[in-house]
């Protein structure tokens, strides 16, 4: 079954939400959790799945995308016919950029014409959750279903912000609304709606036509939950999938999160930190594979004045160094420097960040090589982060990759 199956995983979004994250990134490149990258989850899912052959259709800003694959991801053997294959535009169709998720797809029929398989499985680079995919595989077989689609239960205020999905009794899809103003409870619930996760298994032949028929159509934004699902409900066999049951190898954590926002992200990794996360990182039959450098174990030594360095609830990555310094409640991603009596609450801090001594930090994301000098204070000042730093709805303050302090 897994040998008839190619994975085709959606990695070319904007991410304009999470700007200043993706200012030289792609969405699924950002860092999360301490030492990955988006992407990590939804490899690693194709991984444990058993799943050996995966496109990775790239688009903007990819080359930190792709470098992570290499780097982290060339574990499979190509005389097996296994591959990570990452796949920028190649404008077979026209003189065009991919103009939505179904037209990726389309654009790349010639890839998954020639891969031989029999079904495809379309994911999404940019979502936080663990799936064992092989599970939905089988049901698909079971239903001899022309497109399964993965779904999931969510409150009906926040089911506005998918596709809602209405089944009859054997989970037979038969309606599809894309973002309703009026979602449709689920039979059986109370308050709750089924949710699309954007994670869709179809038969070859099937998406091929789909994809040609749709591409033909004029008015078509070549979407798969504007215009594609909509239409085979009414052609094919199209079931539901429902995610966080007992089927499948990964403990039923039911954990799915678009962090395509600036608030969703920082709360996302901030919810690692819970005593009992609901994200279960710690399975150990089920890690997530990422590229990390040799750095040495994190320490805390004492400063010049004597302060002990302490971090307290919080996770720490390799090559981290806190010289009598606090941290509180944070995320610290490898080779983070913090100096004496600097403090850390609440924060998210990438490779290679530099805190100076006596700085103090309150609800920050600090992006890649910043180096905050001695004394700074951000989180603080709410007016003077907003003149300087870009931040949250929520109030969370983003210090760009790059940031130069003494240019201020």
């Amino acid at each position: 079954m897994f040998e008839n199956t190619l994975a085709v995983i959606l990695a070319g979004g904007h991410g304009s939400r999470l700007q200043p994250l993706t200012s030289d990134r792609a969405k699924p490149a950002v860092p999360f959790g301490g030492k990955y990258r988006i992407i990590d989850f939804t490899l690693a899912n194709c991984m444990h799945s058993g799943l050996r052959r995966i496109l990775v259709l790239t688009q903007y800003k990819s080359h930190s995308l792709q470098k992570h694959l290499r780097d982290g991801w060339s574990l499979f053997n190509p005389e097996l016919g296994e591959y990570i294959t990452a796949i920028p535009p190649q404008m077979r169709t026209g003189e065009s950029w991919y103009g939505g998720t179904a037209d990726a797809v389309y654009q790349n029929l010639y890839m998954l014409k020639r891969s031989g398989a029999e079904q495809v499985l379309v994911l999404s680079g940019d979502h936080i959750y663990r799936m064992d995919y092989a599970a939905m595989l089988r049901r698909h077989k079971e239903h001899s279903a022309g497109l399964t689609l993965a779904c999931m239960e969510v409150p009906l205020e926040q089911a506005k912000q998918f596709g809602v999905i209405s089944v009859d009794d054997t989970d037979r899809i038969t309606r599809f609304e894309e973002k309703p103003e009026n979602p449709t409870q689920a039979p059986g619930t109370e308050g709750l709606a089924l949710a699309s996760m954007g994670i869709y298994i179809f038969s070859m032949d099937l998406l091929l036509q789909v994809l040609e028929d749709d591409h033909q159509r004029e008015n078509s934004s070549h979407d798969f939950g504007n215009d594609i699902i909509p239409m085979l409900i009414e052609q094919a066999s199209v079931h539901a999938y429902r995610f966080g049951g007992k089927t499948g190898r990964v403990s039923p954590d039911r954990y799915w999160r678009d962090v395509g926002t600036l608030d969703s992200f920082y709360e996302a990794n901030m919810g690692l930190l819970d005593p009992v996360p609901s994200l279960d990182l710690y399975q150990r039959d089920w890690p997530i594979r990422t590229y990390s450098s040799q750095y040495p174990p994190a320490r805390t030594v004492p400063g010049k004045m004597g302060n002990e360095g302490l971090f307290i609830n919080s996770m720490i990555a390799g090559g981290v160094v806190i010289v009598g310094g606090g941290v509180q409640h944070s995320i610290l991603f490898p080779n983070v420097t913090i100096g004496e009596n600097a403090f850390i609450h609440d924060s998210i801090l990438f490779d290679g960040v530099e805190v100076g001594d006596g700085a103090e930090l309150d609800r920050c994301i600090i992006d890649k090589g910043v180096k905050v000098p001695p004394g700074e204070r951000i989180g603080l000042d709410p007016e003077r982060d907003a003149a300087r730093f870009t931040i949250s709805e929520k109030g969370v303050v983003v210090v760009p990759k790059g940031y130069n302090f003494e240019q201020e």
